[in-house]
């Protein structure tokens, strides 16, 4: 019998597409921070030397874009100009227009009723299978994306740049349990007076083994650190970056489907991204509650329509409760509505940023990971 083996990719915050990202929701935040009903719809491209800045907002804030732009690349820790991207010659130019009439209609209806931002599918997952109900390959893969900035700006690895990658592969048994880790990648940006073999040595002391189980790994475990050899060439300077680029880094690492849109650079009534928290909170819940294992829920909206037009639930099989009695919760204990979602996970606060690289689920600090509806399902 084949091993049942599944993979799951991270990147660090220094990767083109995250920095993207980052500079997106750095101007979102900034933008609600002053006024709270900022329509944003923020898009970046980075590349060697360059950053383009835009997209749609009609908001009351007044915000210098540049400088929130390069207070974010500096931020991350491209402040070399050796490298071909840093923080203060990177030239930066603005094409950001007012936000569609069109969409303002759909969107701002009364003070008690708003509209989807457009239409689209949104998804939802959780699972037993960690301590926070994520997949464990990409829990574990945003784990050492992590741990590479952090050794990185710590001065453990001094030598180590922003750009940087990483995957596990996870090993199954019969039953779906996380069995054994059996590889792991990491590729790292790093300055070109390191050798290979210390870089080897390294990751595989100060960053795989603080972070993955040890009773997970084996001799048949496989390691690849670099495998090309060099990475010396990276982030924009390597390769252009996109905001909304890396959605599957975003959510589950692949293990649940993912809707039409990105998240990062929209305001809270586009439900690409109001949606997609709200049904990982509704997940979260019901898989904490004990009735199933884990789930995957799916919304589906039309703009200008306050309700979802559709919620579909699958349990995998793991469900002691009917999927239809799941529904029915759902319903009756949630509001759907882009105000309801606004309301009940606190979107109007400037928290963007932070969901920004590294995933957007699985940290506590966000409202969408509360686990305060579990008896929403426990009683049916």
């Amino acid at each position: 019998m084949e091993k049942k083996l599944f993979t799951s990719e991270s990147v660090t915050n220094g990767h083109p597409d995250k920095i993207a990202d980052q500079i997106s929701d750095a101007i979102l935040d900034a933008l609600l921070t002053q006024d709270p009903n900022s329509r944003v719809a923020c898009e970046t491209v980075v590349t060697k030397d360059y950053c383009l800045l835009t997209g749609e907002i009609k908001s009351n804030a007044v915000v210098d874009f540049e400088k929130v732009a390069r207070d974010t690349i500096k931020s991350i820790g491209y402040t070399d100009k050796n490298i071909g991207f840093d923080y203060e010659t990177v030239q930066i130019d603005l094409r950001i227009n007012s936000q569609s009439a069109d969409i303002s209609i759909g969107v701002d209806q009364t003070d008690d009723n708003i509209g989807a931002g457009d239409q689209g599918i949104m998804f939802g997952y959780a699972t037993d299978e960690t301590s926070n109900f994520m997949p464990y390959a990409i829990e574990n893969a945003h784990k050492l994306a992590s741990r590479l900035r952090d050794v990185r700006v710590s001065g453990k690895l001094p030598y180590l740049r922003p750009d940087g990658k990483t995957q596990v592969t996870v090993e199954y048994d019969q039953n779906n349990i996380v069995k054994r880790i059996d590889s792991i990648v990491v590729s790292t940006q790093h300055t070109k007076d390191v050798t290979l073999k210390q870089l080897e040595q390294d990751i595989l002391n100060f960053v795989i083994k603080p972070i993955i189980d040890e009773n997970l790994l084996d001799t048949d475990t496989k390691y690849y650190i670099n495998p090309t050899g060099r990475f010396i060439i990276g982030g924009p300077n390597g390769d252009a970056g996109l905001t909304g680029r890396k959605i599957i880094v975003d959510t589950y690492g692949g293990s649940s489907a993912h809707g039409g849109g990105a998240f990062s650079g929209k305001d809270y009534t586009k439900v690409d991204r109001s949606g997609a928290y709200a049904a990982r909170y509704i997940a979260k819940n019901i898989v904490a509650s004990g009735i199933c294992k884990r789930v995957e829920i799916q919304l589906s909206y039309a703009i200008g329509v306050t309700h979802p037009i559709s919620i579909n639930l699958n349990t995998f099989g793991t469900n002691t409760v009917s999927e239809d009695k799941i529904i029915l919760a759902i319903k009756d204990n949630f509001d759907l509505s882009p105000l309801g979602i606004i309301k009940m996970l606190n979107l109007k606060s400037p928290i963007y940023s932070k969901t920004s690289a590294f995933g957007h689920f699985g940290k506590e600090e966000f409202t969408w990971e509360k686990l305060d509806k579990v008896n929403v399902f426990t009683v049916l």
